[in-house]
């Protein structure tokens, strides 16, 4: 154990971190999540290997400046009659 993961909270230093940014775990339904050093879930994916490319692609965006206020979001309902 090194002085810095010693100095780590230890949940943080229990788990296996990519690029020293995430972690991925595997949902009880299967699917996988990754999630940042502050807890906070990321992205969600069928398959680990999609969850480690869909978050890495996700936090260079967010590096390279966009964010989730400047994208456009729908509604998932229809107006009017049908």
């Amino acid at each position: 154990m090194t002085e810095e993961t010693k100095k780590e909270h230890p949940e943080i230093a229990e788990h296996k971190w990519h690029d020293d940014a995430f972690r991925v775990e595997r949902m009880r339904w299967g699917t996988w999540t990754s999630y940042g050093k502050d807890c906070k879930g990321l992205v969600t994916a069928l398959t680990e290997e999609l969850c480690i490319r869909g978050t890495r692609f996700y936090l260079k965006g967010l590096q390279e400046g966009w964010d989730d206020a400047n994208m456009v979001k729908h509604k998932g309902t229809v107006g009017g009659k049908l």
